[in-house]
């Protein structure tokens, strides 16, 4: 049985900020204790470099940031050695773009995606797009952004060559259906880019059962530190990229000629000096969701998501968004109660925040959501495993509240 008021005890930040109700975890989340020690016994037992020195705290490194790669392919489900550090999602899915550039795609081969992607799922394509010449299409989706197989399907063609979508979406929290578009997908030549971001901290993913290309995910939207992004990749596709970036590390050798050899996947993709507390910090964060199970969290969250919808339906002067999908965020604006018009989000917001309410406003990096739900600004409030509905129901009673009269200017 998950304890959520024992979960509670492992954050600092509910100690520290005991009024307050965070419901911005898919911006960023906050960090347990074990995550905190791992970050702060490196700097205060052993700091050094990493794959630089021969002396006793330096191995200890060595150990811990390789050995890393080992939590997150339990997590995931794949080899360590397909595991590459990254700074965030945002350099992994630009890493894969790149590659796909230089070594999978010609000009006049389509990306396939949706128009409900977050910004890094969207603007290297229409880069590739204007410097390099491929195309960039869209898969239909419903109102909340779910893509249906057939639709999928009909939007493939023999021009596809890659599909880029994310696994769950950033606003709406829609859930697509990756194991059988990646089926399908392969069966037409296209390689499988998946954005795992929202999915990877919230529900179980094995990168081998759907048998996708690569997967992008942040660590510090499950727990993690900030500055540590995970790039999973098919051994074989990985050993075929050239990396984006070069620099110390990455190499094993060049010559005044220009020549160059590169070190192995996955160290080939890790240039310079990388976030060495990070990413123990991260494999700390990785082991910590693993003991508490993501089957649980995953059931645990979507009981506290309906409870919220529940909620929120029963407001009169609430819109909300996506009440259908199960997973993510809940995706809402206020109307005012009196004139029936719309608040602007941010005043919305500014006024939840007033009353101790951590919520995000406004495209939430995914500007072209709106051809989808009407709007290009909403609320969003995004849950994870140690809210609960107590605080569900102090929020939603602050929703209630908001009028032009009380809102309008507060925002800080």
């Amino acid at each position: 049985m998950f304890n959520v008021n024992k979960v509670r005890g492992d954050f600092p930040m509910f100690r520290n900020n005991p009024d307050l109700i965070y419901f911005d975890n898919a911006a960023t989340t906050l960090k347990p204790q074990p995550v905190i020690d791992a970050v702060t016994d490196f700097y205060t037992k052993h700091t050094s470099n990493v794959h630089r020195g021969d002396y006793g705290i330096a191995v200890t490194n060595d150990r811990l940031y390789d050995g890393a790669r080992k939590s997150f392919a339990r997590l995931i489900h794949c080899e360590p050695d397909e595991i590459a550090y990254t700074h965030n999602v945002t350099q992994s899915l630009n890493e894969v773009a790149y590659a796909m550039q230089h070594t999978f795609l010609k000009p006049g081969d389509v990306v396939l995606t949706t128009k409900a992607e977050h910004a890094s799922c969207l603007l290297p394509w229409f880069r590739m797009e204007k410097e390099y010449g491929i195309r960039v299409e869209y898969i239909p989706t419903d109102g909340e952004a779910r893509i249906s197989i057939d639709d999928f399907k009909k939007a493939l063609h023999p021009g596809v060559k890659a599909v880029c979508v994310a696994q769950m979406t950033n606003v709406l929290g829609s859930v697509q259906p990756i194991r059988e578009m990646t089926k399908a997908a392969h069966a037409a030549g296209a390689y499988m880019i998946v954005d795992g971001a929202q999915s990877v901290p919230h529900l179980p993913v094995d990168v081998k059962d759907l048998d996708v290309d690569f997967l992008c995910f942040s660590v510090h939207k499950m727990c993690g530190p900030s500055g540590v992004g995970i790039l999973y990749g098919k051994k074989e596709l990985l050993d075929r990229m050239d990396p984006q970036m070069l620099g110390g590390d990455m190499n094993a050798r060049f010559e005044d000629d220009g020549s160059m050899i590169l070190k192995e996947t996955p160290v080939k993709f890790e240039a310079g000096t990388p976030n060495i507390e990070g990413v123990i910090g991260a494999a700390a964060a990785a082991d910590y969701l693993l003991s508490l199970g993501m089957d649980n969290i995953e059931a645990y969250e979507m009981e506290l998501r309906r409870y919220f919808c529940e909620k929120m339906l029963k407001l009169d002067n609430v819109v909300l968004y996506n009440p259908d999908n199960e997973h993510g965020p809940i995706d809402f604006n206020v109307k005012d109660p009196k004139s029936g018009k719309m608040i602007f989000a941010q005043d919305a917001a500014g006024y939840l925040a007033a009353k101790n309410v951590a919520v995000r406003s406004g495209n939430h990096c995914a500007k072209i959501l709106h051809h989808i739900i009407g709007t290009d600004q909403t609320v969003r409030a995004s849950l994870y495993f140690y809210n609960t509905k107590e605080e569900v129901d102090r929020a939603v009673q602050v929703i209630s509240e908001v009028s032009l009269e009380n809102a309008v200017g507060i925002f800080f």
